[in-house]
């Protein structure tokens, strides 16, 4: 081995900060899009399970359903107001993956942000305008 091995290169400091900047800034719109997906995904199946707890159900009887929802009225041992995705078990699971559906969103949502704060940070370009 000779006196001059080659050193890996490295980039130097002024140009590698842009690049890192705008890579986390791509981050950052990438995880973005994401948060906002998780959260129309979480509003939605929050939405279904405050239907399927308030809403009446069941045959109608002189232009009504008899059954009322679950959260309006406990639900009778009627035959008639038997609907699997009225029963707890459904409804709970239901809860389960909306709960899940939000905190996925708020942990995309809060890593976004950090991206894009780190981001500005590692641009001294922008600092200086602002």
């Amino acid at each position: 081995m000779t006196a001059r091995a080659s050193a890996p290169h490295t980039p130097d400091s002024a140009t590698a900060a842009p690049e890192r900047a705008e890579e986390d800034r791509r981050q950052a719109r990438r995880r973005e899009a994401w948060s906002i997906a998780w959260m129309l995904l979480a509003l939605v199946i929050w939405g279904v399970f405050a239907w399927l707890m308030i809403a009446d159900y069941g045959p109608e009887r002189s232009g009504r359903p008899i059954c009322r929802g679950p959260l309006i009225e406990l639900p009778s041992d009627s035959f008639r107001c038997r609907d699997a995705w009225r029963e707890w078990p459904a409804l709970l699971g239901i809860l389960a993956l909306a709960v899940l559906a939000t905190v996925v969103a708020a942990a995309t949502t809060v890593y976004e942000r950090l991206l894009s704060r780190l981001a500005r940070q590692n641009n001294p370009a922008a600092q200086s305008r602002n």
